[in-house]
């Protein structure tokens, strides 16, 4: 019999996971699957990190790591932290997690109590609602859309704080849309939080920060007037295509780091040992593998958006970060092949995949049921040839 905790049967299954899952379900039957459900870069790990990394299983970086990250490791993440955003962070105030969703999950857990409410912007990353859930937090949702940009307004979120507001997300470059907020816009919304009657937190998911193609990356953590509310949460698995080492961090005011550090100590001590020295050189080396990807991703971001106006039932944006599309479905429900009727953006992923066999998300998983979502992280043919089958089984609904 089971009898698994509230806490996990309230808990979703991560619909980006489970779609990757069916697609190697699909090819390992056989079938030419294109995997564009999956948030990865396809990109290696650059030589001197890796190079790294084997230095240290010599020089036996084999034992327990401090809790929140080697002195070196805090080191070199506060001298990224001043050199590449101009934003000052003792060691102190940076805690290394086993990835940056560790580290969200360090963070939500240390500020939420039950019946706190988490303002998400959606579409939001999916892990961001089930976290506050698993604090018995309570999320409050504010809608965007394509037309806006996929951004939150000062007066949305004017309207969506209360009394019980303790949190708020924001992601950018975001997943699931590649929206990039401006530093005027990201300022706005710093002073909605700094002029609300009580405390409100800021957790600034910045892990895409190098995937960006249009500016310099823009922190609301830059202002000093709202610092002290804000946690910054980035790590080495976009940037340095590095999401199989499992390192993410947060900078903070010291006593939310605090706060993390002692609950990491109980749930899983210190990240990995040779993931650390390797993220020291990821860190503290200027390299141009990471223009090399970023221009790769932009390459394929205007082929992608190019080639999807050939699907007229499709409506696109342009993302500015990151590597996802994020196209509105929705003129897609209710039709049919003669076979298959689509009623919502889970049916039609599921359409796309039997048929097209292209494994895409749909927007549901993150909020945003009307939309479906996309990952050009591959290369130029597999897209080329993804867009080309999407087309042909979308032109038979009707």
């Amino acid at each position: 019999m089971e009898d698994v905790s509230l806490r996990v049967s309230s808990l979703a299954i991560s619909q980006t996971l489970a779609m990757s899952q069916k697609s190697r379900d699909l090819q390992a039957q056989g079938h030419d699957v294109i995997n564009l459900s999956v948030g990865e870069p396809d990109f290696n790990t650059p030589e001197h990190i890796k190079e790294a990394a084997i230095k240290a299983i010599k020089d036996n970086y084999s034992h327990y790591s401090p809790v929140p990250g080697y002195p070196d490791l805090l080191e070199a993440i506060s001298n990224k932290l001043k050199r590449d955003n101009n934003l000052e962070y003792k060691k102190d105030q940076i805690v290394v997690s086993n990835g940056a969703k560790h580290s969200l999950a360090n963070i939500i857990l240390s500020l939420v109590n039950k019946g706190d409410e988490v303002i998400v912007p959606a579409p939001y990353w999916v892990s961001y609602v089930e976290l506050v859930k698993l604090a018995e937090g309570e999320n409050v949702i504010i809608q965007t859309n394509i037309d806006n940009d996929f951004k939150i307004t000062p007066e949305q979120l004017k309207s969506a704080i209360t009394p019980k507001t303790k949190v708020l997300f924001l992601c950018s470059p975001s997943n699931p849309t590649g929206s990039l907020y401006t530093k005027e816009e990201l300022k706005a919304i710093a002073e909605v939080i700094a002029n609300a009657d009580h405390d409100i937190y800021i957790i600034s998911d910045e892990i895409y920060e190098h995937i960006n193609f249009e500016s310099t990356h823009e922190s609301i953590a830059q202002f000093d007037f709202i610092k002290d509310k804000v946690i910054v949460v980035n790590g080495v698995s976009k940037g340095y295509a590095m999401t199989g080492w499992r390192i993410g961090f947060i900078a903070a005011p010291q006593w939310i780091a605090k706060a993390c550090n002692k609950i990491q100590g109980q749930v899983t001590s210190g990240a990995s040992s040779i993931s650390q020295m390797a993220s020291i050189a990821a860190f503290n080396t200027e390299s141009n593998c990471i223009k090399d990807m970023v221009k790769a991703f932009k390459r394929r971001r205007d082929l992608v958006v190019e080639l999807m106006k050939d699907i007229e039932g499709l409506k696109n944006n342009v993302p500015q970060g990151a590597f996802y599309l994020f196209p509105e479905a929705s003129s897609y429900f209710g039709k049919s092949d003669g076979e298959t009727t689509i009623n919502n953006s889970e049916e039609l992923c599921m359409y796309i995949l039997e048929k097209a066999l292209v494994a895409t998300v749909p927007g549901s998983a993150f909020g945003s049921p009307d939309y479906i979502r996309f990952s050009y992280a591959t290369s130029d043919e597999k897209l080329v040839e993804a867009i080309k089958r999407m087309k042909n089984v979308l032109d038979k609904l009707k």
